[in-house]
C-alpha cells in the first residue's frame, strides 16, 4: 500500500508538472504579447471567476463530497451500486451546472461589479470584462464535469490522465494567443474563446477512460437516492472549507481592482509561480492521499489514519520549505527569466516580485490546508472545516483592509500567506486536541535535518546570485543558463546535506514515520 500511495503521488507530480511547464510556456507568450495591460487585466478577471468557481465547486467542494462517498461504495456495494450513483450524480451534476452556467452568462455585468468593483463603468475594463466573462463563463460547466471525471477515476486509483488534462487548456491559449489574437478588436478576445475551447476539449479527453472503467455516465434525474443526498450534504458546507485559498485569492481581486493597471496581473504571475509547487506537489498529494485516508477510515484503522496525515506533513516540510526559500530569494530572476519579453518591462518584474515573495511566505501552509483539510473530508466531517475557514476568511478581509494601504498589491498578497497561516494552525490544533492524529517519533530529528539542509541551500542562492539589477540586464540566455546553474546547485546542496545528516528514503515510507 505505501508503495503504491508513493508512486501514485509521483506519478501525479509528474503528469502536473508537464502540465505546469506548458502553463509557464502559456505565460511567456501572454506576457509577451499582452504585457500588464488593461486587456489583460480585463481577461484574467474575465477567466478567473469561472477558475476560481471551477476551483470551489468541482475541485473543492464537489470531489472533497463525491470521492469519499465512491470509494466507500466500491469498498461495500455491488458494481452495479457503482454505476447507480456514478449516473445519478452525473445527472445532479450537470443539471445544476447547466442553470449555473446560464445565470452567469445572464448575469455577467453583475458578477463583474461585484468581484472588480473598482472597474467602475467609465473604466474601459468595465465593459471588456462583461463580454470576455460571457464567452469564458460556460467553461466552468465542461471543466466541472471534467473534474466528476477525474473523481471517479481518482477513487479507482488512476490518477495519471486526470492530472495530464490541464495541459489542454494551456495548448489551447497558446494557440489564441499566437495565431488568432489578431483577428479581433480586443486582440485578448481571443484568449476567451480559447477557454471555452480548452473546456469542450478536456472533457472529451475523459470519455474513453471513463469507458475503460465501464463507468461511461448517463444522465439519470434522482434527488431523492440516499448516494446523491450523502454527496450534496458533503459538498454544501464544503464549499467554503475546502477552498479557503481560492476564496482568499477572490477577495484579494475585489481589493485589488481599485489599485492601478497592472496590479490584477502582477498578482497572476506571482500566483502562477506559488501554484507550481502547490500544483505539483500539493494539489497531487491531496489528490492521492483523500482516497487513501477515506480507505483507512472506512476500515476504522485508527492508527493508519494518523500515520498516513503524518506521512503527507513530513512530505509537505520536505519539498514546501526549500520551494519557499527558492521563492523568496529567487524571486526577481525568477519573474525576469520567465516572463521579463514584449510588453512585460523590468517595472513589471519588480511590482510581481513583491507580491510573490509575500505568497511565497504561505507556501508551506497552503500546501498544509489541502491534506488536513483532506483529513476530515475522508471522514465525512464537513463542518469544522467550514467554521475555521470562515475565521480565516474574515482575518483576510481584516488583513487585506490593513495592508492595502502601506504595500498596495504586496499587501494582498501577504494577507492571503497570514490567513491560510491561521487555517493550518486551528485545523491542526483540532485533530490533535481531539487525536485524529497523533504525532509519529521522529520529528525532532527530522527537522534539524531540515533546517541544517534548507540554511545551506540558502548560503547557496545568496552567495552565487547577482543583484537584481544585474539580472535585469542580462539577455534571456544568460538568465537562463545562470538560474538553471544556481537551481540546480540549491538542490544539490539542498538533497546532499539531507543525506550528509542522515536522512534516507526509507525514512520517508509510511511504515517508517
Amino acid at each position: 500500500m505505501t508503495n503504491k500511495l508513493f508512486r501514485s503521488t509521483a506519478i501525479v507530480s509528474l503528469m502536473t508538472f508537464v502540465s505546469r511547464v506548458v502553463g509557464f510556456i502559456r505565460d511567456m507568450v501572454l506576457a509577451h504579447i499582452f504585457g500588464a495591460s488593461a486587456g489583460m487585466d480585463a481577461f484574467l478577471l474575465a477567466f478567473k471567476i469561472p477558475n476560481f468557481m471551477r476551483r470551489l465547486f468541482a475541485e473543492g467542494a464537489f470531489s472533497q463530497a463525491f470521492v469519499p462517498v465512491l470509494s466507500e461504495y466500491r469498498s461495500t456495494r455491488s458494481p452495479q451500486d457503482v454505476k447507480a450513483l456514478v449516473d445519478k450524480v452525473f445527472g445532479a451534476l450537470s443539471a445544476v451546472l447547466f442553470l449555473v452556467t446560464v445565470l452567469g452568462v445572464i448575469g455577467a455585468p453583475l458578477l463583474i461589479w461585484l468581484f472588480a468593483p473598482g472597474f467602475s463603468t467609465t473604466d474601459s475594463r468595465f465593459p471588456l470584462a462583461c463580454h470576455l466573462l460571457q464567452i469564458t463563463f460556460p467553461y466552468i460547466f465542461f471543466i466541472s464535469l471534467t473534474a466528476f471525471a477525474a473523481g471517479v477515476q481518482n477513487a479507482h486509483g488512476k490518477f495519471a490522465m486526470p492530472a495530464f488534462t490541464p495541459v489542454l487548456l494551456n495548448i489551447c491559449l497558446i494557440i489564441g494567443a499566437y495565431f488568432f489574437s489578431s483577428y479581433f478588436t480586443q486582440p485578448v478576445t481571443a484568449l476567451a474563446w480559447s477557454v471555452m475551447v480548452a473546456g469542450v476539449a478536456q472533457l472529451i479527453f475523459q470519455a474513453p477512460f471513463l469507458a475503460k472503467l465501464a463507468l461511461f455516465p448517463s444522465f439519470k434525474l434522482d434527488w431523492r437516492d440516499p448516494g446523491v443526498k450523502r454527496v450534496l450534504t458533503l459538498m454544501s458546507p464544503a464549499l467554503i472549507g475546502a477552498s479557503v485559498m481560492q476564496i482568499n485569492l477572490l477577495v484579494d481581486t475585489i481589493f485589488a481592482s481599485f489599485l492601478p493597471v497592472g496590479s490584477l496581473t502582477w498578482l497572476y504571475y506571482s500566483d502562477r509561480l506559488l501554484e507550481f509547487p502547490i500544483g505539483m506537489f500539493g494539489v497531487a498529494l491531496a489528490t492521492v492521499v483523500l482516497p487513501h485516508l477515506s480507505q483507512e477510515y472506512a476500515k476504522n484503522s485508527h492508527t493508519g489514519f494518523s500515520a498516513s496525515v503524518d506521512w503527507a506533513l513530513r512530505w509537505i516540510l520536505l519539498i514546501g520549505i526549500p520551494a519557499t526559500v527558492g521563492l523568496v530569494m529567487m524571486a526577481s530572476p525568477l519573474l525576469a527569466t520567465l516572463f521579463q519579453y514584449g510588453r512585460f518591462t523590468s517595472h513589471d518584474v519588480i511590482m510581481a516580485s513583491r507580491s510573490l515573495i509575500a505568497l511565497s511566505m504561505g507556501l508551506v501552509f497552503f500546501l498544509a490546508v489541502k491534506v488536513l483539510v483532506s483529513a476530515f473530508y475522508a471522514r465525512q466531517n464537513t463542518k469544522l472545516p467550514v467554521k475555521v475557514a470562515i475565521f480565516a476568511m474574515l482575518a483576510n478581509v481584516v488583513l487585506n483592509a490593513l495592508l492595502i494601504g502601506p504595500l498596495a498589491h504586496a499587501g494582498l498578497a501577504l494577507a492571503s500567506s497570514l490567513s491560510s497561516i491561521i487555517n493550518v494552525l486551528l485545523l491542526l490544533w483540532v485533530l490533535l486536541r481531539e487525536k485524529i492524529y497523533v504525532p509519529m517519533a521522529g520529528w525532532k530529528s527530522f527537522s534539524l535535518r531540515l533546517f541544517i539542509s534548507n540554511f545551506a541551500m540558502a548560503m547557496v542562492l545568496w552567495w552565487f546570485s547577482p543583484d537584481v539589477s544585474q539580472w535585469l540586464e542580462f539577455d534571456a540566455l544568460e538568465r537562463a543558463m545562470l538560474l538553471s546553474g544556481l537551481i540546480g546547485a540549491a538542490v544539490l546542496a539542498y538533497f546532499a546535506c539531507l543525506w550528509l545528516a542522515g536522512l534516507r528514503i526509507n525514512h520517508l515510507r509510511l511504515e517508517s514515520v
